[in-house]
């Protein structure tokens, strides 16, 4: 598959949690109470090539990049890739230097002032630095990962999620089958 696609194309196990309507995290933890999340960083630096366009922003431009883990008893489910231009920090999103260990996904979706636009899906595999970032938590790396992916506009000025899911949160919809089985 080459590119983001607005429509997930095929029926497999990580489409229930692609299609996740509203706050990941809150999905997350109806399946898992004590989610944690780590920061693994927050730092200046260049988006990739495919993060660009959607964000409007010029080759070479520097922009804020966050990258957090979304841990489950121990096991990595979600890697998360967040890009804010550095022109939003100065304006409608300032406030977000100061999340800490919180989730993203938690002040996005607690101003109704911020709207999403439509969600893009993608398989990675180790030609994308998003696979080649993610996979450094994991012990036994599969070939591809998939990820989605959104910009969410305040006052105009965009910020880029993505979520690439883990083997791990697989786990989790398999333990509620099981659960529900009893």
């Amino acid at each position: 598959m080459r590119g983001w696609l607005t429509t997930l194309i095929g029926h497999h196990a990580y489409r229930p949690w692609l299609t996740v309507e509203g706050s990941l995290t809150q999905a997350l933890r109806a399946h898992c109470p004590h989610l944690r999340l780590l920061r693994l960083r927050q730092e200046e630096d260049r988006p990739h090539a495919d993060e660009l366009a959607p964000l409007s922003l010029p080759r070479g431009r520097l922009a804020l990049v966050r990258e957090v883990l979304l841990v489950c008893r121990e096991h990595p489910v979600v890697f998360a890739h967040s890009v804010i231009p550095m022109a939003g920090l100065q304006g409608p999103w300032r406030g977000l230097f100061k999340l800490g260990q919180r989730p993203l996904g938690e002040a996005l979706f607690a101003d109704p002032a911020i709207q999403r636009r439509p969600m893009q899906y993608r398989r990675l595999d180790g030609r994308h630095p998003l696979y080649r970032a993610a996979i450094r938590w994991l012990d036994h790396p599969p070939a591809a990962l998939w990820a989605r992916r959104s910009v969410f506009l305040r006052a105009g000025s965009p910020i880029l999620v993505t979520e690439v899911f883990l083997p791990a949160v697989l786990r989790l919809t398999a333990m509620d089958q099981h659960e529900k089985a009893r």
